[in-house]
């Protein structure tokens, strides 16, 4: 009978000590990282040197945050608030770059924090 209840209280240890290393849903908030879709040119395109190029942000970006460059070059942004609660992003290429594969690298943080990244390929002709 000894046993029935050390081995009971054993298999109510591991369970409970299981519970506290995860954690409950309510203390674990995942961190909503801004989301970015729509990539203008399509990924791996052949464009013109000094090209427009955009992109929309989810609702949740924190739209101060938005920092793009291509090939490690920064760009000057428009960013356009949609009726949805996105934002579209627009900007140009930088015109020294030509006959050249660049990525185009988006990062910015959501309005609680959280980084988001993201980004495409392209073939810059001249």
């Amino acid at each position: 009978m000894k046993h029935s209840k050390h081995i009971g209280f054993l298999i109510l240890m591991a369970i409970s000590s299981n519970l506290w290393a995860y954690g409950s849903s309510s203390s674990s908030s995942a961190c909503a990282k801004p989301k970015f879709t729509d990539f203008t040119p399509a990924e791996h395109s052949e464009v013109a040197a000094g090209s427009d190029f955009s992109f929309i942000a989810s609702e949740n970006t924190a739209s101060n945050s938005i920092v793009v460059t291509v090939k490690d070059l920064a760009t000057t942004l428009k960013i356009t608030p949609e009726n949805n609660g996105t934002f579209k992003i627009s900007g140009k290429l930088p015109s020294p770059l030509k006959d050249v594969y660049a990525r185009i690298a988006i990062s910015a943080q959501s309005n609680s924090s959280c980084l988001g990244d993201a980004g495409w390929l392209i073939h810059i002709n001249q």
